[in-house]
């Protein structure tokens, strides 16, 4: 038997042992489904797994990607190693049995794991099929959420279902709940700063983009920004034959982590975030953001291997411009002409940018409407970030409350609870949050519906005759022997 045979077998009776899902409790409606979840990553499969197993059945979880390309871990990620601890809780809902650990040592053993010093990128995207064949959760692939419309006790979605040769269908479906839980773009997408606009996109990508690094063989390249992914990116560049590579930061140093990445979290203080006051939320993020994003050494080491790589310090980005079939680039330390730049900027959340929320984005609170900064402390990009509650419920901007049927279990949250939700670190805590949100929601508002009156029905046999002879009677007195 192989060690992937393993694997699954251990998997099928760890689920056999859970018995079967409770019965379904949200009152039938008009409605499709109860719950669609728009993303099959890590948290899409959580969160649907999850919702079975608290009785809400209607639940249709939805993935633009085909089969075995969900999630970021096959397109965008380009880490060799996760960059959070193997032994964080994952995706396996609260059950040690469906973590990581118990998942590699039934395919590699237990020894393997032990030496294991973090979680290769291409072994976790194994292990999250894993969880999605054996879990069973509903995931429809190829299939986007274009657009949402609001009804009166429900939202209408309207959907675009490719097939395997492209083709795309549009579908309308109707649903009580809508949970985003697509990642770090959440309800935005990657941030390319002014000194960028303007250039052709052949010759401008975002770290947060799919990057044909063939192309860039024997190129010159720009990379703008010193964080993790900006690293990883120009390695990846320079793995596929970069001639060179040469990566900007406006910062004097570089924000290192050791070999053991970043200090252990205070879960505490992580946890509880989200109960803290806007203004000490507020306060911590623009700092957070000025001060810069750390970069670990093993991303550093990888790209500075390459005798082709060059980091320019004190040198931000003052434009760009095109010439002649290549980027022209003014920064602070001089001009520079590349191939091809790269933007490791980081994510914005506006919803006005989302084509499947921009029609309804206006309806949407952001953190500029709730929180007015201080003078000291303004930051346009998280201001246009939507402010959620604590079940992760977008907030209405004036009295649209159907805007509470949308969930943000994405990074879009991170203002609001301190990082990043959807990472492997927030899901343990964070996922059953959002199940009671939801389960509350929905069983308070079935009793606000009046319930249909009941048909005549046939009397329930009687089963008299099982105790007839045990009835106490006044007049035959106690039961005779």
């Amino acid at each position: 038997m192989s060690s992937h045979t393993a694997a699954d077998r251990h998997a099928e009776r760890v689920l056999r042992h859970f018995g079967p899902d409770p019965a379904g409790w949200v009152r039938p409606g008009a409605t499709d489904h109860d719950v669609v979840v728009v993303g099959a990553g890590q948290s899409g499969l959580g969160i649907g797994f999850a919702l079975r197993r608290a009785g809400i059945g209607r639940v249709s979880v939805i993935d633009a990607a085909a089969p075995g390309a969900t999630g970021v871990w096959t397109t965008i990620a380009r880490m060799v190693n996760l960059r959070t601890p193997k032994n964080w809780p994952e995706p396996e809902f609260g059950f040690p049995e469906l973590s990581f650990q118990a998942w590699y040592e039934a395919v590699h053993g237990e020894q393997s794991y032990a030496d294991l010093p973090r979680v290769p990128r291409a072994v976790w995207a194994e292990y999250i099929g894993w969880i999605e064949r054996h879990t069973g959760v509903p995931v429809r692939h190829r299939t986007s959420l274009r657009g949402i419309t609001p009804a009166a006790d429900h939202l209408v979605l309207t959907l675009a279902v490719r097939d395997e040769a492209g083709v795309e269908t549009t579908v309308v479906e109707t649903t009580r709940k809508v949970v985003l839980a697509n990642g770090i773009e959440g309800t935005g997408g990657p941030y390319l700063p002014a000194e960028l606009a303007g250039l052709p996109e052949e010759l401008v990508a975002h770290t947060g983009h799919r990057i044909d690094f063939d192309r860039l063989a024997g190129t010159s390249v720009g990379v703008l920004g010193a964080a993790a992914s900006a690293f990883d990116t120009a390695a990846a560049a320079l793995e596929a034959g970069a001639a060179e590579v040469h990566l900007f930061t406006r910062r004097s140093e570089l924000l290192i982590q050791g070999p053991t990445g970043g200090p252990t979290p205070n879960l505490g203080a992580r946890n509880n975030l989200h109960r803290r006051d806007d203004a000490a939320r507020w306060r911590q993020k623009v700092v957070t953001a000025r001060n810069g994003r750390t970069v670990p050494l093993e991303s550093v080491n990888r790209a500075t291997a390459f005798p082709g790589f060059r980091i320019h310090l004190d040198a931000g980005w003052l434009s760009t411009a095109e010439a002649d079939g290549r980027v022209l680039v003014a920064a602070a330390d001089g001009t520079h002409t590349f191939d091809y730049v790269i933007a490791g900027t980081g994510f914005q959340y506006d919803p006005s940018t989302r084509p499947e929320l921009a029609a309804i984005a206006a309806e949407i609170a952001l953190w500029a409407d709730r929180y007015p900064a201080p003078a000291d402390l303004t930051d346009d990009v998280l201001a246009r970030t939507p402010y959620v509650g604590d079940g992760f419920e977008l907030q209405p901007k004036r009295d649209a409350d159907w805007v509470g049927r949308i969930h943000v279990f994405s990074a879009a949250a991170h203002l609001n609870f301190g990082y990043p939700i959807g990472d492997a670190q927030s899901l343990a805590h964070h996922i059953p949050r959002l199940i009671d949100a939801l389960a509350r929601d929905l069983f308070f508002e079935d009793q606000r519906v009046p319930a249909t009156p009941a048909s005549p029905a046939t009397p329930p046999p009687s089963w008299r005759e099982h105790y007839a002879h045990a009835i106490w009677s006044r007049v035959l007195g106690p039961v005779q022997p």
